[in-house]
């Protein structure tokens, strides 16, 4: 039993669960367990205290903290901040009369989405990916197609594991002929540099290519609004940006202010027309005092990740609570972006009958069918009329934010038949909290769903 379950290699060493295991394996050979016979124990002989297994927090301890480029200037500016893995973060910035988070994130909403406000992405992992081969190596790395993407544009990219599970996302940008810029989610900044290094050296050495992490040299400002291109063209030096010239996905590597050099993406996470402006760590500080300073005719407003969750969810993008290592390409709406032309990780395993069948939950939005009724991540599907117990369940609520836009609560989650499934009323059930509400499925894209906004 123990050879064909692991039971008993955990971190108790059998302490407490092979007592029970020898009891169950007694049942059910209807012997008692001193005839069945008790395993040898390894050492420690004694128990292993709890606190050795999972004890309190103990402070921060050795764990360090990043701050960003423009943390210093978002401390001037009153910031409230937030920890996303190991770095500090803008959360919101509170303004005299502002008394809640709430208004403060809308106010951040409502000004990025009318006039353009500035974030700092610089969390996000960067990774550098040169060589002959770079091209190839990525093909084998995301599940789709990046060895035919011209010289000076933006790929989005979905990476699986080898079981066939998405991975992380983000995008990657074309440099030159052997040269791209990968980014990654913050949170999966150093596992994906690792997977790379472990793909390079164990699975294909004989490619042409080098990986080096670029993450801490770079600042990064998102720059999003209906005037983010009036924004850029007052720092950026010679290169033309407007729409014709630059479009949506293009990338460059440029200058501004006068000759600090500089890439410039044109990728949107909030639904609007948006860039990307990387500047050496070192003019982080600066760029940022400079951008705020050159947009404040144009009605410039900083905002952070509350903001910046706020406008991903009435997007539609997926992020950390939908990429949580139990779903898939299709469960994500991606499905076509697994290409059946090449091969790359997690490519054939994705394809195992269970993780295609159409029954599987898949990503949707939900209104509430009370407008004034606030959504909660974590709450369950059940259909009208069904009891609320486990065959019941039809799926989960990942992500929710107030819409300043629409002016009511959405949402984006995961229910069987998802997208056959539009207009549906079910019920949102949190038996935690004691809460139960009817919600509406629908479009996971609740604002400007055709993308008008980012391509103009």
């Amino acid at each position: 039993v123990k050879r064909y379950t692991t039971l008993g290699m955990a971190t108790d060493q059998g302490k407490t669960s092979n007592v029970i295991g020898l009891g169950i394996l007694a049942a059910a050979t209807g012997r008692s367990i001193p005839e069945t016979g008790t395993t040898i124990f390894r050492p420690p002989w004694t128990p292993v205290p709890i606190a050795a297994i999972a004890g309190p927090a103990r402070g921060k301890a050795y764990r360090p903290v990043r701050h960003s480029p423009s943390h210093n200037w978002a401390t001037e500016q009153s910031a409230t901040f937030v920890e996303t893995g190991a770095w500090l973060r803008a959360q919101w910035f509170s303004r005299p009369g502002e008394r809640t988070w709430r208004q403060t994130v809308d106010r951040e909403v409502q000004q990025t989405r009318s006039a353009v406000g500035v974030c700092d992405v610089t969390t996000l992992g960067k990774i550098d990916i040169q060589g002959r081969n770079a091209g190839a190596f990525l093909d084998r790395i995301y599940a789709n197609t990046f060895s035919t993407l011209a010289v000076g544009k933006v790929r989005y990219g979905l990476m699986l594991r080898e079981d066939g599970f998405v991975m992380d996302d983000g995008t990657s940008a074309r440099l030159g002929d052997n040269r791209f810029v990968m980014t990654t989610t913050t949170a999966n900044a150093v596992g994906v540099f690792r997977h790379l290094e472990f793909c390079r050296q164990c699975l294909w050495p004989e490619l042409d290519v080098h990986v080096v992490s670029t993450t801490e040299a770079w600042a990064q400002y998102a720059i999003a609004g209906p005037h983010a291109r009036k924004l850029i063209e007052r720092v950026i030096d010679d290169l033309d940006v407007s729409n014709g010239a630059f479009p949506y996905m293009a990338c460059a590597d440029t200058t501004v202010c006068d000759g600090v050099p500089a890439r410039l993406f044109r990728i949107s996470f909030s639904g609007e027309l948006a860039y990307e402006l990387a500047v050496p760590t070192r003019y982080g500080d600066a760029m940022i005092r400079r951008l705020m300073s050159e947009g404040r005719t144009l009605g410039v407003v900083p905002y952070g990740t509350e903001a910046l969750g706020v406008m991903r969810v009435e997007k539609g993008h997926a992020a950390g609570n939908e990429l949580n290592g139990q779903t898939t390409a299709a469960d994500l709406g991606l499905g076509r972006m697994v290409s059946r032309k090449k091969d790359c990780i997690g490519n054939v395993l994705s394809q195992r009958p269970g993780l295609v069948d159409p029954e599987r939950p898949r990503l949707v939005g939900f209104r509430p069918v009370e407008r004034s009724v606030p959504l909660r991540a974590g709450a369950h599907f059940i259909s009208a009329g069904r009891d609320v117990i486990t065959r019941n369940d039809e799926g989960w609520m990942s992500s929710v934010a107030y819409s300043p836009t629409l002016g009511h609560s959405i949402g984006l989650g995961f229910i069987r038949r998802g997208a056959e499934r539009m207009g549906e009323i079910v019920r949102a059930c949190d038996p935690l909290r004691g809460q139960e509400h009817e919600v509406q499925i629908c479009s996971p894209h609740f604002v400007d769903p055709d993308g008008e906004r980012l391509r103009v």
